[in-house]
């Protein structure tokens, strides 16, 4: 569980969010997006309180607007899904801007971009505030299935190493002249991500036989036994009980 690089979304600060155990992050981020997904559509004001819950635990991070707003652009393809639905679902019909939209469409639309930008925000506040290896330290401290926690832990060391393999790829080709300008290069680039699929599967058996000639069982060792207080879980808590007591109003208020 040695994943110790670092990573553009977190943010090297001290404040108390920072200081919070990395497995009463994750389960109260878990809950808060459990909350927000019950709540029922139609209860606006629900997912504006929302909003200033997260916002008060950036200012207590000390995590930007700025930066906050930048990585939030990785839902755009789900914001242009949403945008399709009032045009594509059958139902009665307004007319917004001089568009006939229908009104499911928009409700559908609104029901994922809210929940979705509060998901992502939520998430995005998880990793500016938690390095990477204190979240698998998280995941498997809750027990998270130790195959699921590895194959992360994986995926986060040697990601690196494989775009690094792409890079030098594509300065590969470009010393031989080649350019990518249209359609008529794609065979080039698909054979090239076919080779760098064979070159990360034998890269992976290489790994996999060195740790077993070093003693590797299935499970990896845990280095540090990370445990919180009943103080630092109350402190974690007070977000989704807060987004809790929002849910529960709304649908008491739910016609």
């Amino acid at each position: 569980m040695g994943a110790g690089h670092s990573h553009p979304l977190y943010r090297a600060t001290s404040s108390p969010v920072h200081a919070l155990p990395p497995h009463c992050k994750i389960a109260a981020v878990f809950c808060f997006v459990l909350a927000v997904v019950a709540t029922p559509r139609e209860a606006l004001w629900a997912f504006a309180l929302y909003a200033l819950l997260l916002a008060g635990v950036a200012a207590a991070a000390r995590v930007p607007a700025g930066f906050l707003l930048r990585r939030l652009l990785v839902e755009v393809p789900f914001v242009a899904f949403a945008l399709l639905l009032p045009f594509v679902v059958p139902g009665p019909r307004v007319t917004v801007l001089g568009l006939h939209l229908g009104q499911e469409g928009l409700w559908g639309a609104w029901n994922i971009l809210a929940k979705g930008t509060l998901g992502v925000a939520a998430s995005v506040l998880l990793a500016a505030t938690t390095e990477l290896r204190a979240l698998l330290l998280g995941l498997q401290r809750l027990r998270l299935p130790s195959l699921l926690v590895q194959i992360a832990a994986f995926m986060l060391r040697y990601g690196e190493v494989v775009t690094d393999e792409m890079r030098r790829m594509r300065i590969a080709r470009e010393s031989r002249g080649f350019t990518a300008r249209g359609v008529r290069h794609w065979g080039v680039l698909a054979k090239s991500a076919g080779a760098l699929f064979i070159r990360s599967y034998e890269r992976g058996e290489r790994v996999h036989l060195a740790m077993v000639s070093r003693g590797y069982t299935g499970t990896m060792p845990v280095i540090q036994e990370v445990t919180a207080t009943g103080a630092q879980w109350a402190r974690a808590a007070a977000l989704p009980l807060a987004a809790l007591a929002v849910t529960l109003t709304a649908w008491a208020a739910h016609p």
